[in-house]
């Protein structure tokens, strides 16, 4: 099959979007010739695509569904300081035109998402970190972030030769709040008095906690200043400035949301980023439209956690594959977990 994929001057407020046509739009890959929609609508969050992160991650599952179903899409990138209105107004736009499931990726969406499916029964919307929503065709889809941030603070805690760690937050809000409560226990669960740097880039979003990689460099530079040899976000596009200055110094990255050592663009860094703790956005993204796909929509609150490979927590750099002992005690917290014998926190 050959896909053309066609620049377009995105409607209202997005910035740039893309349409992905296909000669048998219909066909499917699987023989449906149930699916009427237009194709994926999807609507990135703040940092947009390229942030080799949160949002990246939902182009992989975007795209993967593209190839698979044969379907086309159309995703579009935010507006810096843009308001739910505008949100609204992009949601919308998808919804007119016909794209079906309309996907709005991070919480700043749920008051758009709630608005505009209210207006459009037919259409499936999904969101990404907020489950707030009870609609008949919204999907909620979340995730046990802490659990796969206790599995990065426990091989942080086994890789430090300094006892002394870092935690940067993008945002000072709940969600972020669980990334570091996982990490700050499982690090402990391995050696209680270890010492753990933490830090917010902003209190709101607005201000650039997870699209500013000088704010993410700069706080990495503070802690590895303070001592830390270990330093793992949670701050999105941020995040960069984060791996960067670890990798300039010689010390640990610890990646999130994708692979970062797999992607290309911090390839000049991936030496030392240990690992990352993986939120599996793209197979929520894909699963969702894939359900709408085979005519059995996704609906209600659709949770990943460990037991389900929803998170996880990527082993691809061979360095820390070669760290026997680490890998032992993350395998092993794994397990604990989905056994139910570690209950991990979210504050």
């Amino acid at each position: 099959m050959t896909v053309t994929v066609v620049a377009l001057a995105a409607v209202g407020c997005g910035k740039s979007s893309t349409d992905s046509k296909s000669s048998d739009t219909e066909s499917g890959s699987s023989g449906s010739s149930t699916y009427s929609g237009k194709g994926i609508g999807l609507a990135y969050d703040i940092g947009g695509k390229g942030d080799q992160s949160f949002n990246d991650a939902a182009y992989a599952g975007f795209e993967k569904a593209e190839k698979e179903f044969k379907i086309s899409g159309q995703d579009i990138e935010p507006q810096d300081g843009e308001s739910d209105a505008d949100k609204v107004q992009r949601l919308t736009q998808l919804a007119q035109a016909g794209y079906n499931p309309v996907i709005g990726v991070g919480f700043a969406y749920a008051p758009a998402v709630k608005e505009v499916a209210a207006k459009f029964p037919k259409i499936t919307f999904g969101i990404i970190d907020d489950e707030q929503i009870q609609a008949k065709n919204v999907a909620d889809m979340v995730f046990h972030e802490e659990q796969a941030s206790y599995l990065a603070g426990v091989a942080a805690a086994k890789a430090t030769k300094k006892d002394h760690i870092g935690f940067i937050g993008g945002v000072d809000i709940p969600l972020i709040h669980k990334f570091e409560a996982g990490y700050v226990q499982g690090a402990k669960s391995v050696k209680p008095n270890i010492k753990i740097e933490s830090q917010y880039l902003t209190e709101t979003a607005q201000e650039g906690g997870f699209s500013s990689p000088d704010k993410g460099k700069d706080a990495a530079s503070g802690q590895i200043e303070a001592g830390a040899d270990v330093l793992y976000h949670a701050a999105g596009l941020s995040g960069q400035g984060v791996i960067t200055e670890a990798a300039a110094k010689k010390v640990w990255a610890i990646g999130v949301d994708s692979d970062q050592y797999s992607q290309s663009a911090l390839a000049s860094y991936k030496d030392y980023i240990l690992g990352s703790a993986l939120k599996n956005v793209g197979g929520a993204v894909y699963d969702l439209v894939k359900s709408v796909y085979e005519g059995k929509p996704l609906s209600g609150v659709v949770r990943g956690s460990l037991s389900n490979d929803g998170v996880g927590f990527a082993d691809s750099n061979p360095k820390y594959k070669a760290m026997t002992d680490v890998v032992a005690a993350v395998d092993k917290a794994k397990k604990d977990i989905i056994d139910g014998k570690i209950t991990v926190n979210t504050k």
